[in-house]
Order: structure tokens, then sequence, then C-alpha cells
């Protein structure tokens, strides 16, 4: 039974770190499923504040998700327009991938300038809000792939410190 908690927080710990860059899929928050399903094991032994301090990070950084871009957004002049067209081009490059990673960048970019230009602004405004609406968007995940990364850090470390346990029949 250890073997498949461990695999299923293992997979959780994936979905979380592509939940980092999916707007619809929370990733902090399925990173610290991972971390629950390795503490129902019986091989290890984590705690309940461990538990509970992961999953206030993991709460507080969806939370600061919506309130980073929403800030970058405001401090260069955009609108609510100009961050939908940076998520709907963020969908754009996972669905067509045509420029690779690189795509990741340009798209959510290109769909802030072009919610803003949607939204009747003029042509330097909207530059100006799409990068606020850009910056804002990648600090929000960054943090939230970092909190991912983070997560399955932990998550390795412990399951490389108690793989006898979980794994005996293979040690």
């Amino acid at each position: 039974m250890d073997v498949i908690l461990v695999f299923f927080g293992f997979t959780f710990m994936i979905a979380g770190i592509a939940g980092s860059f999916l707007p619809v899929i929370p990733g902090p928050p399925l990173s610290w499923v991972g971390l629950l399903l390795l503490s129902l094991t019986q091989a290890v032994p984590l705690s309940w504040w461990f538990l509970g301090t992961t999953l206030i990070i993991a709460i507080g950084v969806v939370g600061l998700d919506y309130v980073i871009p929403a800030m970058g957004t405001k401090k260069f002049g955009g609108s609510k327009a100009g961050m939908t067209g940076s998520v709907v081009g963020l969908l754009v490059a996972f669905i067509f991938p045509i420029l690779g990673v690189f795509g990741i960048i340009v798209w959510p970019f290109l769909g802030a300038l072009i919610g803003e230009l949607l939204n009747k602004a003029d042509k330097k405004t909207a530059v100006k809000a799409a990068f606020g609406s850009f910056i804002g968007f990648l600090s929000g995940t960054f943090l939230k792939f970092l909190i991912a990364i983070i997560f399955l850090g932990l998550y390795l470390s412990k399951v490389w410190e108690y793989k006898n346990a979980i794994f005996p029949y293979f040690y």
C-alpha cells in the first residue's frame, strides 16, 4: 500500500509542477496533496506541523497568484482585458507549441497586448499595460513553480530517507 501512495504522491507532484504553468490547474495545492499522500504511508512519519505549514504556503501562493498579476497590470496602467489576454496567450502557447518553450513567453505578452488593444487603449498604453500584465503573470507563475519544485524536493528527500521502509523488497 505504501508503494501505491508514493506513486500517486509523485503523480500529484508532477501535476503540481504542470499546474504552475497551466492556469486551470492549481499547482502548489496539487503538490501539497502529494506530500499528504506521502504522510499517509506507514513508512514516512511526517508531522502535522509540516503538513499545516506547507498547506498554508500552498494556499497563500494561490492567493498571491491572483494578486500579483493585478498589481503588475495596475502599476503599468493596464486593465482586466490585458490580464485575460495574457492567460489566453498562455493557453495558446500550450495548445499550439509552435515556438516551443519561447512561446510561453511570447504568447502571454501578445495576448495581453491584444486584450488591451481590444479594450480601446492606444498603442503606447497597450504595450505598457501588456508588459505590466505579462510581468505580473510571469512573477506569479515563477512563484508557483518555485513552491512546486521545493515541495518536490521535500517529497523526494523523504522518499530517499525512508526508501528501505517504503520499498522493503528492493533493499
